[in-house]
């Protein structure tokens, strides 16, 4: 439980100070977008290229990931299909979908981790899927879903290479897949400029609270609640029945799986929904009541599987 209130304690703190910067308007009424645009464009990628280059690429393959991958494949499947009947837009359903099954594996991740897993280094698998395989699909979409001029085959095949995040990314894979090291003083620089990136996204979400009124109210509430209790309860709930029931995980390695998926959406949501001007009321909302829900779903599943 330590952990889990740690966690929460942390993320709380630098969103109330980028609130309060938001209400006094000390960052000017363009603050929170130069936050967004430096997350996306420099600090985030910087900090993806320095975490991959580093990583152990096996444990990409471990049974734990493949639970963890099948559950948020289903809380996205989930929210796509509904949003698929109700006639959601093509950047609604990302965000949702992402909101559903993103989960924060990094600034709240890591020190759940630590507390109630015993070891920061499990939630690696799930840090490394969701920044090699979900974030340049997610973003390869909203790319090409963009409005503008038809794309050729040769663009859209592309179109990766061109986005700051899948390529920090792919370019941190590909070093770790040669073993080569960096040169400490080429890396050291791209760590301080990574070490904005999460800082900048709690500061950016914070400031975007600012009047936004109680949380799934308007014509987004049906995507909203059900993006939330699907990443809450439905994701937690699947990674127990796959776990449990197909791969036959339990003590620890069920614990682990359970309650990486029951960590709330990441905040940096906030910073591809407001980056590409899609779905930024879902995702800010979305990730607000994900945050609130999981600290009980946390406290619980700590308690049956621990």
């Amino acid at each position: 439980m330590q952990g889990v209130l740690t966690g929460f304690a942390v993320i709380a703190v630098v969103i109330g100070v980028g609130y309060v910067l938001g209400r006094r308007g000390q960052l000017g009424e363009d603050g929170r977008t130069v936050l967004t645009r430096l997350a996306f464009n420099v600090a985030t990628p910087a900090l993806l290229f320095t975490t991959l280059a580093r990583a152990d690429l096996s444990v990409i393959f471990s049974q734990r990931l493949l639970v963890t991958a099948a559950a948020t494949a289903a809380a996205a499947a989930v929210f796509v299909a509904v949003g698929l009947l109700r006639g959601w837009g093509p950047g609604q359903l990302t965000i949702g979908a992402l909101c559903s099954s993103y989960v924060n594996a990094g600034n709240l991740g890591i020190p759940i981790a630590v507390y109630v897993l015993g070891d920061a280094s499990l939630v690696a698998p799930v840090l490394l899927f969701q920044q090699i395989v979900v974030t340049p699909l997610a973003l390869t979409v909203l790319d090409l879903s963009r409005p503008g001029e038809p794309r050729s085959l040769l663009r859209r095949l592309t179109t990766p290479l061109r986005n700051p995040m899948a390529l920090g990314s792919l370019s941190g894979v590909a070093v770790a897949a040669t073993g080569w090291t960096v040169p400490a003083p080429a890396l050291e620089p791209l760590t301080l400029i990574g070490n904005m990136s999460v800082p900048a996204v709690l500061l950016a979400f914070g400031i975007s609270l600012r009047g936004s009124g109680v949380p799934a109210r308007g014509e987004n509430r049906p995507a909203i609640v059900l993006s939330a209790v699907l990443k809450t309860a439905f994701q937690p709930v699947v990674a127990w029945g796959i776990g449990a029931g197909v791969f036959h995980l339990h003590g620890a390695a069920l614990l682990d799986v359970v309650v990486t998926s029951a960590l709330p959406a990441a905040q940096n949501l906030y910073t591809y929904a407001s980056q590409y001007r899609v779905a930024e009321q879902l995702a800010r909302e979305s990730i607000l009541l994900s945050t609130l829900g999981s600290v009980p779903a946390l406290i619980t599943v700590a308690a049956l599987l621990g």
